[in-house]
């Protein structure tokens, strides 16, 4: 099992071993300093997002730590959800997609939550952007306009996920040329 420490709005796993490991596994995390690792043998700490974490956690995969101290998983994700009132959300979305196998990155250079790809980065492209709502939150044109465009450009599908009690809904858009 890795470990973890928390730092702020992140979670570093300092072995190299473990590092390489958990990237190989399911590309898991960042190698710091590297923003796109052409093999798993990078010589740094691997950066996880909360969301990466609490998934590994959850999975028996990393022990997080703060401060030299274990937190459970129930305390890592009260912490994360003080940082980011979508997290459980998020997270929510997260494990929804990795159960369905997709190797889910963060998606912030394209503007939405998440780049989910079949096989991983550097193997494929991500087809999907993903973008988390809330079930009650409203979707403007705009949005769904702004949105498009930039996933039709950078060749991916705007997606919107809207998770709910016992299920995630993913609604998709395609654009196409009449």
């Amino acid at each position: 099992m890795a470990v973890g420490e928390l730092l702020s709005d992140s979670v570093i796993v300092w072995d190299l071993e473990q590092s390489r490991r958990l990237y190989r596994e399911g590309f898991y995390g960042k190698p710091l300093g590297i923003p796109k690792p052409r093999d798993i043998n990078f010589d740094t700490p691997l950066v996880l997002d909360l969301v990466e974490a609490l998934y590994l956690a959850k999975k028996g995969k990393l022990k997080i730590f703060r401060e030299g101290k274990e937190l459970t998983t129930e305390e890592f994700e009260s912490y994360a959800a003080s940082i980011d009132a979508n997290f459980g959300r998020k997270y929510g979305v997260y494990a929804d997609l990795r159960e369905r196998g997709f190797v889910v990155l963060p998606g912030i250079k394209f503007g939405s939550d998440f780049a989910a790809y079949r096989h991983g980065p550097g193997v494929d492209h991500a087809p999907f952007i993903i973008q988390v709502k809330d079930e009650a939150e409203k979707l403007s044109a705009l949005e769904i306009i702004r949105s498009g465009r930039l996933a039709t450009s950078v060749k991916k599908h705007f997606t919107v996920s809207v998770p709910t009690e016992d299920k995630v809904v993913y609604l998709m858009f395609e654009w196409w040329r009449a």
